[in-house]
């Protein structure tokens, strides 16, 4: 069996509501995407973006993975077509774990060890997968090591600008059957604490919050706000500052009792070491549709030699991300608690038949040969730019 065929396609998947996915927030809006004016916030895109890989074998068995590209899908799917092709066709698709460091030594040289680079060798990554679970007959976790766990519990994100409306969202969340919440909020301290105590109250204590301020503090209005969250029970903090500043997030993380997390930026194992080193972090926060699943099993391993749990981040990746993410998150050791976003995942699933969906706050392990997602073609023909 050998690669007979590469193709990638860059996707962009309109909302079913055409509003603004910023909410009230002041944002500077050009075509299709928007940035916050008032804060360092980075571009998003009003559609679900991202490049999906194609990959056939001369037996005409097809593998689908994804690069996660929430913006500038493109650029992935070029570096796939120009560059990861001629060194694809023609190889034993078994060779997943040589494939991806020989398309990682392809371009080190050049200095494209992170960025669009790597997130398009983590989309041949995941096809790859996708294709030997088939060749198989075996989910993917199966052929990652097996399952640590019966099934692979997720918290759901939301968001908001003010205290009675987010406060609404948690309900409707936890009535859903979610038992862990993650507030993606940008506001001043002071404003964010009296949101997470509105949504403290609504929800009750059982409820595990978490709250992501994106990398908008300096080190000392993060130890501020995580005191002040402490206080109210909140699980962990995640991206307290900028993404730069190893140093800055490593005195936040000794400063505080709860969990700083972090991570979804750092795509190989030589970035995470570092962080790991100045014990940085509390939970790793690797991306699969960005690290891959080879390099993804790497960055486990290496955590859990230190202690370290890990808890993988989806933000917005799309539907194959989300399935790589399951079996990843069931076939490592130091599994801690998966990102998931209940609002989207019908929008992100418009280009497949069947694909997971979650139960009571948690997925089931897929039981179908590979990734566990049934690609429908026409629908990625319909949204591929």
């Amino acid at each position: 069996m050998k690669i007979s065929s590469v193709a990638a396609y860059a996707i962009k998947i309109p909302p079913a509501n055409a509003g603004t996915i910023e909410g009230n927030r002041n944002v500077e809006a050009y075509g299709d995407y928007t940035i916050a004016a008032d804060a360092w916030t980075s571009i998003y895109s009003r559609n679900h973006e991202t490049c999906l890989v194609r990959l056939e074998t001369d037996d005409g068995l097809v593998g689908w993975g994804e690069g996660q590209s929430p913006v500038s899908g493109r650029a992935t799917a070029a570096i796939v077509e120009d560059l990861c092709t001629p060194l694809l066709i023609g190889r034993d698709p078994f060779d997943v774990e040589y494939i991806w460091y020989r398309l990682y030594s392809a371009m080190r040289e050049r200095g494209h060890i992170t960025g669009f680079y790597v997130d398009a060798l983590a989309g041949v990554d995941l096809a790859l997968y996708d294709l030997l679970g088939k060749a198989l007959g075996k989910p993917v976790y199966k052929l990652l090591g097996g399952n640590f766990r019966p099934n692979v519990p997720v918290y759901a994100g939301l968001g908001g600008s003010a205290p009675g409306p987010v406060a609404q969202q948690a309900r409707s969340l936890v009535a859903a059957g979610y038992g862990a919440l993650k507030l993606h909020l940008r506001v001043p301290n002071p404003d964010l604490l009296a949101m997470v105590a509105a949504v403290r109250e609504a929800v009750g204590t059982r409820v595990t919050l978490m709250v992501d301020v994106h990398g908008t503090r300096d080190v000392s209005g993060a130890i501020e706000l995580g005191r002040g969250l402490e206080a109210l029970g909140v699980g962990w903090l995640e991206a307290p500052c900028q993404p730069e500043d190893v140093r800055g997030q490593a005195e936040i993380a000794r400063s505080l009792a709860m969990q700083v997390a972090t991570g979804e930026w750092l795509r190989t194992v030589w970035e995470w070491r570092q962080w790991i080193e100045q014990r940085a972090f509390d939970v790793a926060m690797p991306d699969i549709a960005r690290t891959g699943l080879s390099e993804g099993k790497r960055i486990a391993a290496l955590c859990d030699s230190f202690n370290l749990p890990v808890a993988p981040h989806i933000g917005g990746g799309g539907i194959l991300a989300v399935a790589a993410s399951i079996h990843y998150s069931a076939a490592i050791p130091n599994f801690q608690i998966m990102e998931h976003s209940h609002a989207g995942h019908a929008w992100k699933g418009s280009i497949a038949s069947s694909y997971p969906e979650p139960v009571n706050g948690v997925f089931a392990l897929p039981s179908a040969p590979g990734l566990g997602v049934e690609i429908n073609e026409a629908a990625v023909a319909r949204y591929t730019r």
